[in-house]
């Protein structure tokens, strides 16, 4: 009985491994016949090709162009909280850059020019859904009501902060607010979006995941294995390009040599939209058009979008060494997706200049008032250094916790444990 089991499985492995060469034979035949064929040989070019082309709704004026449907869709109560969220992330930014300066933080990443691409994007998307960031997405946070005492705790590293001082500064995450926590390495969230988005369609949960990157990250061959990823198993996620010209100091020219991020989804199957990611408005129907197609179709969907990164890579970097002054007065001066925002407004009667004043002063003040919270804070207890690393604590690392608390006994009185709980 033994071998006769043996042998049966042995036949059934060649027969299953047979049906399985005779499906994909018949896939691959039937994927032949789409393809055209022809007797003239030609080189194609993609430089003689159309690039995509980028969807905006707003002029640099503030003004509607062609279509108005996009109030006949968002009502006043949305568009004045886009608004205000990115008027407060525009304050957040300001305030902890010079905070990282004093010293008082460590490090700090600004959104500067690139409020709109997420905060639009954020309005459209369900609460429910799954977001992936990578560290420049502050304003879906505070859209789906991250407070700014929150954003301050992690910032500080303090016993407040949900991460318990184990991450950098600005790596927020949340379980509550379906925002998974950013790790610094680039493009290592784009396959793990992908691996949650196959798991909501198996669950059929009526929910989308979105992953955020720039175009620097999309050079990392993370971001190729996950668009393939998702195009073979038909995974509802948006990946969303925020192309804001530079990956830290190099230039969107010097990292690629096609036409931007969104074409390469056409080799791989995968449908695009390029939009103005400066243009809320743009941002906000591009993903609901987004979240509408792969919801449906059970496909994926490159966005791109097309903005500016006005401030400095992050605290670390001085972009006056690779780019002009001059260059970035031109985009914040003409292109500031809050102005042209706040523009649309006024016009439409829907905000004030008085109103704008209170907002910027009482949005500092809300900054200021969650610093004073978060610096009378204490630090994480020493021994977070090596708890909730593993499940359960291995060896090694039981007795460097044990060398800490025997160096600690003798000579406490060098270091600031009071300052920590």
């Amino acid at each position: 009985m033994i071998v006769y089991s043996k042998l049966w499985r042995a036949a059934s492995t060649v027969l299953s491994a047979r049906q399985i060469s005779v499906s994909r034979l018949a896939k691959l035949s039937s994927t032949s016949k789409l393809h055209n064929f022809t007797n003239e040989l030609e080189v194609i070019d993609p430089t003689e090709n159309p690039s995509v082309v980028a969807y905006k709704i707003l002029g640099d004026n503030g003004t509607i162009q062609g279509n108005e449907s996009y109030f006949t869709q968002v009502d006043t109560e949305t568009n004045l909280k886009m608004y205000k969220v990115m008027v407060e992330l525009s304050e957040m930014d300001k305030v902890m850059y010079e905070a990282q300066r004093q010293g008082r933080i460590s490090f700090y990443m600004t959104s500067s020019g690139e409020e709109g691409s997420h905060v639009g994007s954020a309005a459209a998307l369900d609460p429910e859904d799954l977001v992936y960031a990578q560290y420049r997405e502050t304003g879906v946070l505070m859209w789906r009501g991250f407070t700014m005492e929150q954003m301050m705790d992690q910032l500080y590293g303090n016993i407040g902060s949900s991460d318990k001082g184990k991450q950098m500064p600005v790596h927020y995450g949340s379980k509550e607010h379906n925002f998974v926590t950013i790790s610094s390495p680039l493009a290592t969230q784009l396959p793990q979006a992908v691996g949650s988005a196959y798991a909501y369609k198996m669950k059929k949960n009526g929910k989308i995941v979105i992953v955020y990157f720039g175009e620097g990250a999309a050079s990392e061959g993370d971001a190729f294995s996950a668009l393939n990823f998702a195009s073979t198993l038909e995974c509802p996620v948006i990946f969303f390009c925020r192309n804001n010209g530079y990956a830290i100091s190099t230039p969107a020219s010097e990292q690629y040599g096609g036409d931007g991020i969104a074409a390469r989804g056409f080799g791989l199957g995968i449908s695009a939209i390029r939009v103005d990611g400066n243009d809320v408005c743009a941002v906000y129907n591009a993903i609901t058009k987004a979240r509408e197609y792969v919801l449906t179709n059970n496909r994926p969907l490159i966005l791109e979008a097309m903005t500016y990164r006005v401030g400095h890579h992050s605290t670390s970097d001085d972009s006056t060494a690779y780019r002009s002054k001059s260059e970035v007065q031109e985009y914040e001066l003409n292109n500031n997706p809050i102005q042209r925002f706040k523009t649309l407004l006024l016009q439409r009667k829907l905000w004030s200049e008085e109103q704008d004043k209170e907002l910027k002063k009482q949005s500092k003040q809300v900054v200021l008032d969650a610093i004073k919270k978060s610096e009378s804070k204490q630090k994480p207890s020493w021994k977070e250094m090596f708890q909730d690393v593993y499940h359960d604590m291995p060896q090694h690392l039981t007795d460097q916790m044990k060398e800490v608390e025997d160096h600690l006994k003798i000579y406490k009185e060098h270091y600031p444990l009071k300052n920590h709980a």
